[in-house]
């Protein structure tokens, strides 16, 4: 144990990440100060620069330096083809896939009533104006296959029966438990190929 608050104060913001806990935090704290002290000053630029650049999509709620993300600005998209995920990582796992050439929604999460988020949290107002308003002819409900994933698609789904879409759900080449960011382009294509009607 150190006797530096400093250090101490870095181990705990480390914890913050997904997956690291308090050895894994010593460990790079240590590794920074030790070896890397260059390395830590460009991340903490790169942290920075990332906070006061990057906001949201006004369109699409992903994440973007400017008013429309590449993809809600790019002509080449199906504007009659819209993919709501819950993640901007899913997004990157899709396109990686290169498996959907429409348009996407972004949740930035799930329904979690027990962690207080609701649909004013995911901006699903927003998501109904979005259909509302363009001339979408099918939503592909791409979350994820947890419970939490699930019963956010339920929801969605019975959101947008009121519209005139079609409304479809990947397949389960996608596995019950499974997120989209750890997927292998090969399976989220055949998820995307075999998406079914709800």
């Amino acid at each position: 144990m150190t006797d530096s608050r400093s250090v101490e104060q870095l181990q705990l913001s480390l914890q913050r990440l997904p997956g690291i806990g308090p050895k894994s935090a010593q460990r790079m704290a240590f590794h920074l100060l030790e070896r890397d002290r260059e390395g830590a000053f460009s991340i903490a630029d790169a942290i920075k620069s990332a906070l006061s650049k990057v906001s949201h999509c006004e369109r699409c709620n992903n994440f973007s330096e400017s008013p429309l993300c590449a993809i809600c600005a790019s002509p080449s998209r199906d504007e009659a083809l819209l993919c709501i995920a819950e993640t901007p990582a899913d997004v990157e796992a899709v396109e990686q896939a290169n498996a959907f050439r429409g348009m996407y929604f972004v949740l930035m999460g799930h329904l979690s009533p027990l962690d207080g988020v609701g649909p004013e949290q995911l901006g699903v107002e927003r998501l109904l104006k979005l259909v509302e308003k363009d001339e979408i002819k099918e939503v592909v409900l791409a979350t994820n296959l947890t419970t939490e994933g699930e019963a956010t698609a339920d929801f969605i789904a019975d959101l947008l029966a009121n519209f005139n879409v079609n409304i479809t759900r990947l397949a389960r080449g996608v596995p019950v438990g499974g997120e989209l960011e750890y997927m292998d382009a090969g399976t989220l294509n055949q998820a995307f190929s075999d998406r079914r009607a709800i």
